[in-house]
């Protein structure tokens, strides 16, 4: 049982039909939107992406098509060993908007910095800072045991980032609450 099995009961099935129905095409964008603050632009982009790639590919496997499509554009998944790239991740997805900026209590640039801090300390600092700024960084569960991975969102959407990460069955925890 992974650390985000307790976290959220993902058991419920969803049917999917063409008649108005919810879909998981539908709620992709909906996750889109949400990772993609204020910029519809890139979350068109990264959908047309999607559908082409789950065109391809087929879709039985909509978040790891999400990962690739967003990857260090408006999400993240990095060795959870390596702390300068987490750093470098979440401050690349900070770089979208010109007025926040992470306080990470050190020198993410200092070898020393990185000596005393581990993955979760990261993310609890990350999430701090940025909450301040009406920003909220998420954990989301990886394939792999060894790798962080993440996206920010406005935080007045975090309820609406829950229900959109129940309706595709993403474990997720809030960036404070990684292990």
């Amino acid at each position: 049982m992974s650390d985000y099995d307790d976290d959220y009961d993902n058991e419920r099935e969803h049917d999917d039909d063409e008649d108005g129905e919810e879909n998981t095409e539908s709620h992709v964008w909906q996750l889109l939107l949400l990772i993609n603050p204020n910029d519809e632009d890139a979350a068109l982009q990264q959908f047309t992406a999607y559908r082409e790639t789950a065109e391809e590919e087929g879709d039985e496997d909509p978040i790891g098509i999400v990962a690739r499509v967003t990857d260090w554009r408006s999400s993240f998944e990095v060795d959870a060993d390596d702390t300068r790239v987490l750093v470098e991740a979440i401050n690349e997805l900070v770089s979208r908007w010109s007025d926040v900026e992470i306080d990470w209590g050190g020198d993410p640039d200092d070898d020393e910095f990185h000596e005393e801090i581990d993955g979760p300390e990261i993310f609890s600092r990350a999430f701090d800072s940025l909450n301040e700024r009406g920003y909220t960084l998420w954990s989301r569960e990886a394939e792999e045991d060894d790798v962080y991975a993440g996206w920010i969102t406005s935080s007045r959407d975090d309820e609406n980032m829950r229900i959109v990460a129940t309706m595709l069955g993403i474990n997720l925890r809030l960036g404070n609450q990684v292990m």
